[in-house]
């Protein structure tokens, strides 16, 4: 494995996460990266930069009581999508994912989705068998 390769890369940022680790993401972020929070629904909030994004992550890589369980990672190509459970050490949780896009070895995009409480969708009523 390349150590620049989209799944490398998508390794490290997880491993910052799942060890308390912030450091691991200095060199992971590109400097023109663009994140996009879960929070507030629906749009979340949008960070814009190296240190921007570099800030938000580090702040939630610190936390010492909330942490991350990472359900699954799928790379292709310079995309991949990393679903996950946050558990905020309150014993309460959220599900959701992130969509990433790694170029020359760092994350320039990472827009992250949850399936959280709110105001119900009207979907269709689907008789289930």
């Amino acid at each position: 494995m390349q150590p620049n390769d989209t799944a490398e890369i998508m390794r490290r940022f997880n491993q910052a996460f799942l060890q308390h680790e912030p450091k691991l993401l200095e060199e992971l972020i590109a400097p023109d990266c663009v994140m996009e929070s879960i929070q507030p629904a629906p749009n979340g909030t949008r960070y814009e930069g190296y240190d921007a994004c570099l800030g938000f992550w580090q702040a939630i890589a610190t936390d010492p009581v909330a942490w991350f369980d990472v359900e699954d990672t799928v790379v292709m190509g310079e995309n991949a999508t990393i679903r996950w459970r946050f558990n905020f050490g309150n014993g309460g949780s959220v599900r959701g994912v992130n969509l990433m896009r790694v170029q020359d070895g760092r994350i320039v995009e990472a827009l992250g989705y949850a399936k959280s409480p709110g105001q119900s969708a009207p979907l269709p009523e689907v008789v289930r068998s």
